[in-house]
C-alpha cells in the first residue's frame, strides 16, 4: 500500500501557476484637439494568452459602450481599430481639458481615467489664471472619483474653485429670524426684569438690560461651516507659497472671506447637516455649489492629478480659457493706449438681430469677444482657439485642406460682420489664434506677427489683422506688440 501511494505521488505533474499581472489602474493621457492611440491590451486584467486580440476586442467594445456618456463631459470620443496585428483604442479630443473616470469592462468600477491636457505649452496654469484675474477656473464634474493618477495639477487649483464658490455663497447667504438673548442699553423685545434687578441694578449697571428678541441674521450654522472650510483651505494654501505669487493672492482672498465670518466660531458640519441643508426649499446653484465645496474640504478631496490618491473629475473649456486670455491681453492694451473695453464674456458686446416675423430667425444676435473703443478708433478682437494658425505658417494657402480653408474663411466672414456694429471712422478687426512659444518667437524675429489687410466701407476704414496670442509668453510682451501695431497705423 505504501509503495502504491508513493508511486501515485511521483506520477503527479507539478505545473507552476502563472501570476496575474498586478499593476496600478492607469490614467490615460491625451492633449486637446488631437488623436491618441492606446493599446487595447491595457484593459486586460491578467497576462495575455497566445492570441489575446479576440478578448481585447470584446473588452474594448464593452469599454467604449460603458464610457460613451462620460466622455461627453470633456468632448472626447473613443473608437477601436484593428491594424492586423493588435487592437487599439483611438481617443479623439476637442477643445476641452480635464479628467474623467472610466468604467472598467471587467469590474464595472471606475478603475481607469482619462486626463486631457492643453496642447500649447505655457508657464503654468496658476500664473495664467492669476494674470487673468481668475476670469475662468476649472469646473468639477458630478462623476465618481478617479483612480490613482500622477501629479499633473497643483493643489491650489481646487482651492481656487472652493474659495470662489464660498465667496458666491457668502454673497447670497440666506438670512432668517433667530431668537437672540443679548445685553442692550435700551429695552428690546421681552426684558428679563428679574435678572436686571438682581444682577445689574445691584451693581449700578443701569444701562445693561437683558433682552430676548427675534432678529434677522445670517444662518450661523452655515457660517460656522464656511469658517471651518476657509481655515482649512488657508492652512493648505500657506504651504504652497513657493508655487508662485498668485498663491499669495489666493491667501489674501481667503483672509478677506474669513473676515466676513469672524463673528462665528468654526464648526465642522456632519453628513446629516449637509444633507439637511441640501433638502431645504428654494436652494440656488450658488448654494449647492458652496455646499459641495464644503463637503470636498471636509472629506479632503482633490482634483484628479493632484496627488497619488483619488481625485475629483473636472473639465475646462480651452475656448473660454483662450478668450479670457485674450481679454487680459486687450485689457493691458487699453491701459497702454487708453480706451474703454467691453467683454463678450459679460454680454457687454451683445447686438440683437431683429427678424420679421421673429419666429423665423436662426441667429439671434452677434457677440464679439472683445471691443475696445478709443477716440475715433474701435478695435474688435475675435479669439479662436483653433489649431490651424501654426499649420498656415508651414504650408502655402493652396496646399491646405479644403476643410481648413473653409474654416478660416468662416472666421474671416464672422469678424468682418462684427465691423458693421460700429460707426467709428477707423475699425481694427483682430482675428487671434493661439500658437506655441517657438512659433511666436519665429514670427516675431521675421516681422510676421501680424498679417494685414484693409478695405474701405464708405467713409470708414477697416483694418484686418491676423495674429497670435501665445500662452507661453509674458502677457506684457504680447500686449506691447498689439499696442504698437494699432498705434503705428493710425
Amino acid at each position: 500500500m505504501a509503495a502504491r501511494a508513493a508511486s501515485r505521488r511521483q506520477s503527479v505533474t507539478r505545473i507552476p501557476l502563472v501570476a496575474s499581472r498586478r499593476r496600478e489602474s492607469p490614467c490615460f493621457e491625451a492633449t486637446d484637439s488631437s488623436t491618441t492611440r492606446i493599446a487595447g491590451s491595457a484593459l486586460l486584467p491578467a497576462a495575455p494568452s497566445r492570441d489575446p486580440n479576440p478578448q481585447i476586442a470584446r473588452l474594448c467594445s464593452q469599454f467604449i459602450a460603458a464610457n460613451r456618456a462620460t466622455l461627453l463631459h470633456i468632448d472626447a470620443e473613443i473608437d477601436q481599430q484593428y491594424d492586423g496585428s493588435r487592437v487599439d483604442l483611438v481617443v479623439r479630443t476637442h477643445t476641452k481639458v480635464g479628467a474623467v473616470p472610466l468604467i472598467s469592462p471587467t469590474t464595472g468600477r471606475p478603475d481607469y481615467g482619462l486626463i486631457v491636457k492643453p496642447r500649447f505649452e505655457w508657464h503654468g496654469l496658476g500664473p495664467m489664471l492669476s494674470d487673468m484675474g481668475w476670469r475662468v477656473i476649472p469646473a468639477p464634474l458630478s462623476l465618481p472619483m478617479l483612480p490613482r493618477s500622477d501629479r499633473k495639477i497643483p493643489p491650489w487649483v481646487l482651492s481656487t474653485i472652493v474659495l470662489f464658490r464660498l465667496k458666491a455663497l457668502l454673497d447670497r447667504l440666506e438670512r432668517r429670524f433667530e431668537v437672540v438673548d443679548e445685553i442692550r442699553t435700551a429695552p428690546r423685545g421681552s426684558v428679563n426684569w428679574t435678572a436686571y434687578a438682581t444682577r445689574h441694578i445691584s451693581r449700578a449697571q443701569f444701562l445693561s438690560v437683558p433682552c430676548r428678541f427675534p432678529d434677522l441674521r445670517d444662518d450661523r450654522d452655515l457660517k460656522a461651516a464656511i469658517r471651518f472650510t476657509l481655515q482649512k483651505q488657508l492652512q493648505g494654501l500657506d504651504g504652497q507659497r513657493t508655487a508662485g505669487a498668485f498663491v499669495v493672492g489666493l491667501l489674501e482672498l481667503c483672509q478677506r472671506l474669513l473676515e466676513r465670518v469672524r463673528d462665528t466660531p468654526p464648526r465642522q458640519p456632519g453628513p446629516r447637516q449637509l444633507d439637511a441643508w441640501l433638502r431645504g426649499p428654494l436652494r440656488t446653484n450658488a448654494f449647492r455649489d458652496g455646499l459641495q465645496a464644503i463637503e470636498w474640504t471636509v472629506d479632503d478631496r482633490g482634483l484628479a492629478g493632484l496627488s497619488d490618491l483619488q481625485g475629483l473629475p473636472w473639465a475646462m473649456s480651452m475656448e473660454s480659457f483662450f478668450e479670457a486670455w485674450a481679454e487680459t491681453v486687450l485689457g493691458m492694451v487699453a491701459q497702454k493706449i487708453g480706451g474703454t473695453l467691453r467683454s463678450g464674456r459679460k454680454r457687454e458686446t451683445l447686438a440683437p438681430l431683429s427678424w420679421e416675423p421673429p419666429y423665423i430667425g436662426s441667429q439671434k444676435y452677434l457677440l464679439p469677444d472683445l471691443v475696445l473703443e478709443r477716440g475715433d478708433t474701435t478695435i474688435i478682437v475675435d479669439a479662436k482657439y483653433k489649431e490651424h494658425w501654426e499649420e498656415m505658417q508651414d504650408r502655402p494657402w493652396g496646399q491646405l485642406e479644403d476643410e481648413l480653408r473653409e474654416r478660416h474663411r468662416a472666421d474671416l466672414l464672422q469678424v468682418l460682420a462684427y465691423g458693421n456694429l460700429t460707426a467709428s471712422p477707423r475699425i481694427v478687426l483682430v482675428l487671434a489664434y493661439p500658437c506655441s512659444k517657438a512659433t511666436w518667437s519665429s514670427l516675431s524675429e521675421r516681422g510676421r506677427l501680424f498679417h494685414r489687410a484693409s478695405l474701405r466701407a464708405g467713409d470708414r476704414r477697416i483694418d484686418l489683422r491676423l495674429t497670435a496670442f501665445p500662452m507661453g509668453v509674458p502677457i506684457s510682451t504680447v500686449a506691447d506688440a498689439l499696442a504698437a501695431e494699432v498705434a503705428s497705423h493710425e
